[in-house]
């Protein structure tokens, strides 16, 4: 009596698989690097516009917010607002990404 081994995809079904997924990477990696983020500190005084790059596309100060004799004040929110700019594309990148590679791996056991 022959025990039956179920059989999962062929070799030929994962690595068409994983094309797909890296070329549903390479597409929707191009899709975030175009993408623009429009981010807010101080309540609105500093305004940054940063690219899926990261690159900082504009930088706005409200004029109210500046003091010359707070100079730092203005640094801190600046630096907020880069960091929670950086934060924003990081996290929706890895978010979108994380929807491919996870449809992808499933049905392939091991695999991702």
């Amino acid at each position: 009596m022959k025990a039956r081994i179920p059989q999962g995809p062929s070799m030929n079904d994962m690595l068409r698989q994983a094309q797909k997924m890296q070329e549903d990477m390479a597409t929707k990696q191009a899709e975030l690097e175009s993408r623009e983020y429009d981010i807010s500190a101080g309540g609105g005084v500093v305004k940054i516009k940063i690219n899926g790059k990261k690159e900082i596309l504009s930088l706005t100060i409200d004029p109210v917010i500046v003091d010359p004799d707070d100079v730092e004040t203005l640094s801190d929110i600046i630096t907020a607002g880069v960091n929670e700019a950086i934060r924003t594309v990081e996290k929706t990148s890895t978010k979108e990404m994380e929807k491919i590679t996870g449809a992808m791996g499933m049905g392939i056991p091991g695999l991702f």
